[in-house]
């Protein structure tokens, strides 16, 4: 996987790189999903996974070579992305669901495009022929419209399929499909 430079001269984009998440990145990644998790409806999770939930998933994505990614600025993890099996059938096994998620107060500085963009370079070199977003619909564009300026297209709605924090709420299925080879 290779290293993504973010450009430093961006508006309010400090220099971050974009690398293969590692154990040590874990508690981090806990910490950015437990605070979606709690304070907002963008996950339909509703009890935020331990350190050994975040584990177990490294590894599995590990042992299916998808990538799961952070994005570190000064020191510090500030946001991640990776790549999931996108159903357990042996026919699905060329497509994934990706997910990515920035730290409160990171978001608007670039971390999103340059996560998802080494995401789906990691998931081509991975084999993924299609990549598959799975978006709450919370009233707010911004996943969207990123997903839309990498390539992808709506593919579906799915209405009232989940309710969290006393709302009834639509998922936005998107999807981009990557160079066979």
């Amino acid at each position: 996987m290779s290293v993504v430079r973010i450009d430093s001269t961006a508006p309010m984009s400090p220099e971050a790189v974009v690398r293969p998440a590692a154990p040590g990145d874990l508690d981090a990644v806990a910490a950015i999903f437990a605070y979606y998790v709690v304070h907002s409806v963008v996950t339909f999770e509703e009890t935020p996974p331990g350190l050994a939930a975040w584990r177990e998933r490294l590894d599995q994505l590990a042992g299916h070579a998808l990538p799961f990614l952070v994005a570190e600025v000064a020191g510090e993890v500030a946001g991640y992305a990776y790549a999931a099996p996108w159903r357990t059938k042996p026919a699905y096994r060329h497509t994934v669901e990706d997910t990515i998620y920035l730290a409160p107060g990171r978001t608007g500085r670039g971390l999103g495009g340059a996560l998802l963009g080494a995401l789906l370079t990691g998931c081509a070199e991975a084999g993924t022929r299609q990549v598959i977003a799975v978006l709450v619909d919370t009233g707010d564009d911004a996943s969207a419209a990123l997903h839309r300026r990498f390539g992808f297209i709506d593919a579906g709605r799915l209405t009232g399929v989940g309710h969290k924090h006393g709302r009834r709420l639509d998922t936005v299925l998107m999807q981009r499909e990557l160079a066979g080879p």
